[in-house]
């Protein structure tokens, strides 16, 4: 049994309590595999046969306009999985997995996944919740598009994030997920420069501090204000 998988399986909230069968189980047919920063994990129309647990770096969640546009759904965390609906269908992805930076990630079968799930109950519910509460994420984001102006979308994202990898400094509330302009504009639907113009904007207002892809809230309220104007 290969222990650094073992490890990275114990890192994952899903998978911290499993048993040694269990554990052997998921361990036999697990592979490790590495990207560089920007290569693609897999495509649209890429069988589902695994679910992903990220062991080592981020990976980014992401789709193409049919003008050629990047559009970010989503970044994944160390210990976190993805493409996780190939537990409850068979059918192709329906979006792009990209590492964000130097990424490694441990793939799991789908039926040893299936398997566990039916020893293991409280699992398939933590599944479900998962699957929700990033249907909830993606529907914020569409009404964030949809509903609101530029600056709004910023503060909306902002806010996102901030409940997701917020940390509390003695200044703020600081982001911890270094994101470049052009990222910040993959997730709302804009450009790289009317992003740089709505954080400059809040910057002045002392709404938020930006340095070096680090973004800082300075006035949570004040954000969340700026989402209902």
């Amino acid at each position: 049994m290969n222990d650094s998988k073992l490890w990275y399986l114990k890192r994952c909230d899903l998978f911290e309590r499993l048993t040694p069968e269990q554990a052997a189980q998921l361990d036999r047919r697990a592979a490790i595999r590495s990207f560089r920063k920007g290569e693609l994990i897999y495509f649209p129309d890429d069988e589902s046969k695994s679910v992903l647990v990220v062991a080592r770096g981020r990976v980014k969640i992401k789709g193409i306009t049919p003008d050629g546009k990047e559009y970010i759904l989503a970044f994944i965390e160390e210990g976190e999985i993805f493409g996780e609906l190939a537990l409850v269908s068979d059918g192709p992805r329906d979006e792009f997995a990209e590492a964000a930076e130097a990424t490694a990630v441990l793939a799991l079968a789908r039926e040893d996944l299936v398997w566990l799930i039916e020893q293991r109950p409280d699992l398939a519910l933590q599944i479900t919740k998962l699957l929700g509460l990033r249907r909830k994420q993606i529907e914020n984001r569409l009404r964030n598009l949809l509903f609101r102006n530029n600056r709004q979308r910023v503060a909306g994202v902002l806010l996102e994030l901030l409940e997701s990898h917020g940390q509390r400094n003695g200044q703020g509330w600081e982001i911890g997920l270094r994101l470049s302009h052009q990222d910040l504009a993959s997730l709302i639907g804009a450009t790289r420069e009317t992003v740089t113009i709505v954080l400059g904007q809040m910057q002045l207002d002392g709404l938020i501090r930006v340095r070096r892809k680090c973004i800082t809230v300075l006035d949570r309220e004040g954000l969340t204000e700026e989402t209902s104007l």
